[in-house]
Formats: C-alpha cells, structure tokens, sequence
C-alpha cells in the first residue's frame, strides 16, 4: 500500500522549528548578520522589527528598511548571493527562525506552495522597490515620510489602521527619507498637531491613525 505523502504547510515551515530550522532571539540594538558575512541563512522574522542597512565603499551607511512580522531578512542568499549585501540588526527585542540555506533552497526545489509564497514575497518587494524609488524623485519628503510610517504599520492588509509600531530613532527615519533629522523632527510634529499621529517623549510606541493615508492621497 502507497504511503500517503503529508500535506506541506509553507506557514507551518517558516514559522516552526525543524532539521536546519532554529529560534532565535535577539535583543534591542544587537546585530543579527553584517554586511560581507557569509550568507548562509535566511531569517523570518516572528516578532519584533529589524532594521536592514548597507555601508558604501566610503564608509557611508544608509537604512534600506525596517522589517516586521513575517518578512524575510537575508533573502539575498537565495540568489546565490556568497556573502551579505546589507546588514541586518534589531530595532526591537526580536525572535527570528534561521533557516540554513541549504535547508531552503531544497525545500523550494521540492515544494511548490513555498516557492510560490517566496517567489511572490520577493517580487512584491521588488516592486516595493521600484515605487519607492519614484516616490524618492516625484513626492516631497513630508509626504515619503507619511508614506514610510503607513508602510511600518502594514496597512496593506496585514493589520488595522490605528497601529502602534515601534518608536523609530528620527535619525534613521530622516535616512529612509532621504532628508535631514531636523526637517523629520518638524514633520513629525506636524502630523501629532495635525492627529495623524501620537507619541510623547517617554513612550517607545507611535500609533498612527487612519487620516494619515487620507493625506497621502490614498
């Protein structure tokens, strides 16, 4: 009698435990991979926020993203990448699996449903991408920083509007950005003015309201 082969859970793969597959936890500011190490894993992040960054040849370094739950962070070793392109650190305490590349890559070869969630992660990522880039050259930094701050709270489905994110150092939202500390400073006491927003001095949550993306144009 053929044994019946169990049904695979792609949700189940990237959120579990398993051979090549390890939890692991990560304090506030703590480095979780840098850029040049070997990219020999990748991690999905099941709580907490991760901060993504780059380094030029200068020396100059710039915050690509901040990552939350679910996403992946080191999908780079997927396209063969030997080493990191960018380096990734906790925003928050955080807990990530690792799944070692190998582990990975077999499993996309031998399951198609995985493939697909990772395929379509990545493409709309890339997509992502290239609407930020637009959005750097056509919006004025007021507006991309609207659109940076309804991006953190995942209003594409994944969660409500009214969402409390991490509060974000105004040094790294300026470099998101693309502008300086003091005129993100400005902006973000526009929008708390304006009740787009809300935080204070000594909580570590902005929650951002729905009127925000009524701003956005959106």
């Amino acid at each position: 009698m053929t044994k019946q082969r169990t049904l695979f859970d792609p949700q189940a793969f990237l959120s579990t435990v398993g051979a090549g597959r390890g939890m692991m936890s990560f304090r506030k500011g703590q480095s979780i991979f840098a850029q040049d190490d070997v990219s020999d894993a990748v991690f999905v992040i099941q709580t907490g926020s991760v901060r993504l960054s780059a380094r030029s040849q200068s020396g100059k370094e710039a915050t690509l993203e901040i990552l939350g739950k679910q996403d992946l962070a080191g999908h780079d070793s997927l396209a063969g990448q030997p080493l990191r392109t960018a380096s990734a650190g906790a925003l928050t305490d955080c807990q990530l699996l690792r799944i070692e590349k190998k582990i990975m890559m077999c499993a996309l070869a031998q399951e198609v449903t995985l493939a697909t969630a990772v395929y379509t992660y990545v493409l709309k990522r890339n997509i992502r991408y290239q609407q930020d880039l637009v959005d750097q050259r056509c919006n004025p930094s007021e507006k991309r920083l609207a659109r940076i701050l309804l991006r953190l709270t995942h209003f594409d489905g994944r969660s409500s509007f009214g969402t409390a994110i991490p509060k974000i150092n105004q040094e790294t939202l300026a470099e998101m950005v693309g502008t300086t500390r003091s005129r993100v400073s400005f902006f973000m006491n526009k929008f708390r003015n304006s009740g787009f927003i809300d935080y204070n001095n000594t909580s570590n949550l902005i929650r951002v309201h729905r009127k925000l993306r009524a701003f956005c144009g959106e």
